[in-house]
């Protein structure tokens, strides 16, 4: 009886290792948020702190081709937090949209984008925090969320770097007010929300006002005299931006509603602190 039972609690004590094991390789990348004063919505990746950062004045640079020529990177510096999006660069075309960047809001898609270059984005810019936003398919974090992976291999590739996640509640939160402010619901109208969309959110979050530079309003692209761009200020040649906002608006399934969110943001410049520069969209303020 004695060697039955030892034999019973070695079984025991195998099982309970082999259940740890599996559950240690299956949660490999989950962590318990640790608790702090920041944005529940963002938490970083190697720590599960919230994002923390708060900034009076913020300069959010579109990466439309409208900064072309804009010869505003001197009057961007001097905002106290610089956003950008996806792997929009910088060098180069320092004269039109700076040097600084605060925090860059990036797409599941552009973070291969950020990685082929890694040496520069989180090592020579360590300083700047990432936030990234994608679909859980993407994103999960037990081992088969194919991007967030990929960011957790950066995260200890790189310990200074700022990596953080939207998590899938503030994606959710983002899904409903474009449902309160359009009246359709964002997967039942084949749409996907943009970078911007996310981005725009994000500085209504961090920021006291808001100064958005080369982002044109609803009503530019009807415009008979509106002026040809590229879609992004790095890519020449490619498909020009109205365009490329026609094509995405008309889209029945997959496409992004551009010109919709443009006008959402109109309402919300005309409520909060939130300027429009380059083009100016001076004539939309007035729209409650």
């Amino acid at each position: 009886m004695k060697t039955l039972r030892l034999l019973w609690i070695g079984l025991g004590i195998a099982t309970t290792l082999a259940i740890l094991f599996c559950y240690s390789h299956v949660t490999k990348h989950m962590w318990t948020p640790v608790p702090n004063n920041g944005l529940h919505g963002y938490i970083r990746i190697s720590t599960g702190q919230y994002l923390d950062i708060h900034c009076k004045q913020c300069a959010l640079v579109s990466s439309s081709g409208q900064m072309l020529k804009a010869r505003k990177g001197n009057e961007i510096d001097q905002a106290d937090c610089v956003i950008r999006m996806n792997n929009a660069p910088t060098v180069n075309y320092e004269s039109d949209v700076g040097s600084k960047t605060t925090v860059r809001m990036v797409s599941h898609t552009s973070v291969p984008l950020l990685i082929k270059n890694d040496t520069y984005f989180f090592r020579q810019s360590a300083d700047t925090v990432y936030i990234i936003w994608g679909p859980e398919r993407n994103m999960r974090q037990d081992g088969k969320g194919r991007i967030f992976n990929a960011l957790w291999k950066i995260a200890r590739k790189y310990p200074r770097a700022k990596l953080y996640t939207m998590t899938r509640e503030r994606i959710l939160y983002c899904d409903n007010i474009f449902q309160n402010e359009t009246g359709r619901n964002r997967m039942k109208s084949g749409a996907y929300l943009s970078t911007g969309f996310f981005t725009m959110v994000l500085a209504m979050d961090i920021c006291d006002n808001i100064l958005v530079y080369g982002m044109i309003d609803d009503s530019y692209c009807s415009q008979a005299n509106y002026s040809t761009v590229p879609y992004h200020y790095y890519e020449k040649g490619r498909m020009d931006e109205c365009r490329m906002y026609r094509a995405h608006e008309r889209a029945p399934r997959g496409g992004h509603r551009f010109i919709t969110e443009k006008a959402i943001f109109a309402r919300w410049a005309a409520r909060k602190h939130m300027t429009f520069s380059h083009p100016s969209w001076t004539d939309k303020k007035s729209v409650s």
